[in-house]
């Protein structure tokens, strides 16, 4: 029989949610080819038993939680960590230190753990204080009682070696290679900048929708994402959309070859991420050899390195730098190049897949000892 592995935190697979549910939907396959007995715990209604990219190897579990804003990712975690714990496996593979708080009852039955910290939640915008205590007090606990933790970034593990006198294991998300997808029906043809995002403030949402009313004078403008939950930016999008033919906003799309083909015909692709490690959307338009216009932070720069021109959030500098590389076909074309070869020299599935589960089978063994 082979080894077993219970992954928390995501909301299930096969699930097209975020970066998490990526890494889950090429890791848990992965794993079972390797011999791993794999469990996704996750949520009610965010899978599709009916997924044609189903591997049926995989066994997923919903647990009960709470569906909001503030104790969703809380709630699930408890439950999966506590079913988690009764069943007994061998490794649980743990998303985001939220679940921080439920690593004892793991550590009770003997089970270890390794941890994907995610980014700096405790810093992002879109949460009030309260929230952001949670998070830190996560972060604290994720220190204290995880086994082994992964940061997705090297920037990433020198603040929490900083921050929590914690080392631990450099592993990125990894990306899928596409060439010649066809375009999206109503673009062809069409120059346009692209922003795909969570509609939340630190991914410089605001002040690409205030370029976007700039940009749409001359370019087309494709905005993928939402805020999951409505607010002030959808309704500004919405709105966009509405009063532009040239703005066309696809909400969220789960459908990857869409989502790639957009990233691959794009002629500037803006990505305004600010908080976190590698970001796993950003890896994939490297793959799909997307010219990217991003926020400046040592994040971005870690992971794009000479492929980008970098900007300040400021809607003004945003239009400015997009409307240049919409213009410069030749500057597209040494970016799209750029990135492609960089992302298949650093960010390919199966080398992540494969960092996963030796991470994972030392800690089985080290148990075994």
């Amino acid at each position: 029989m082979g080894k077993s592995v219970a992954i928390i935190g995501t909301r299930g697979y096969p699930s097209y949610y975020g970066g998490f549910e990526t890494l889950v939907r090429q890791l848990a396959p992965f794993l079972a080819d390797q011999g791993w007995n794999v469990t996704v715990y996750g949520r009610d209604g965010s899978t599709n038993p009916t997924d044609p990219n189903l591997d049926t190897r995989v066994h997923s579990i919903v647990t009960r939680g709470i569906e909001s804003k503030s104790l969703s990712t809380l709630s699930y975690g408890l439950t999966a960590a506590a079913d988690a714990g009764w069943r007994g496996v061998d490794v649980a593979l743990i998303m985001n230190v939220a679940n921080g708080y439920w690593l004892p009852i793991l550590k009770a039955r003997g089970i270890p753990t390794v941890v994907n910290v995610d980014g700096i939640e405790w810093e992002r915008a879109k949460w009030g204080a309260k929230a952001k205590a949670v998070f830190r007090g996560g972060a604290k606990l994720t220190a204290k009682f995880g086994d082994r933790l992964i940061y997705d970034s090297r920037e990433l593990g020198h603040r929490w070696s900083t921050e929590f006198g914690r080392d631990g294991d450099f592993i990125p998300y990894g990306g899928s290679k596409t060439v010649g997808l066809k375009p999206v029906q109503e673009l062809e043809g069409k120059p346009y900048a692209l922003m795909v995002a969570r509609f939340v403030p630190e991914n410089t949402v605001l002040e690409f929708l205030d370029a976007a009313e700039q940009l749409s004078k001359k370019w087309d403008v494709v905005i993928v994402g939402s805020s999951g939950y409505g607010g002030e930016l959808d309704e500004r999008v919405k709105t966009l959309a509405a009063n532009s033919s040239r703005v066309h906003w696809f909400g969220h799309i789960s459908d990857d070859l869409k989502l790639f083909s957009l990233w691959e015909h794009a002629g500037a692709y803006f990505h305004g991420h600010s908080v976190g490690g590698t970001n796993p959307a950003l890896v994939q338009a490297m793959w799909c050899g997307a010219p990217v216009v991003a926020r400046d932070s040592k994040f971005n720069r870690e992971v794009l390195d000479g492929g980008a021109i970098y900007v300040q959030p400021d809607a003004t500098t945003i239009a400015l730098e997009i409307d240049k590389l919409l213009t410069n076909t030749q500057l597209q074309q040494t970016l799209r190049v750029a990135n492609r070869r960089r992302a298949a020299n650093n960010y390919s599935w199966e080398s992540v897949c494969a960092a996963y589960e030796q991470v994972l089978s030392q800690s089985v063994a080290k148990i075994a000892r």
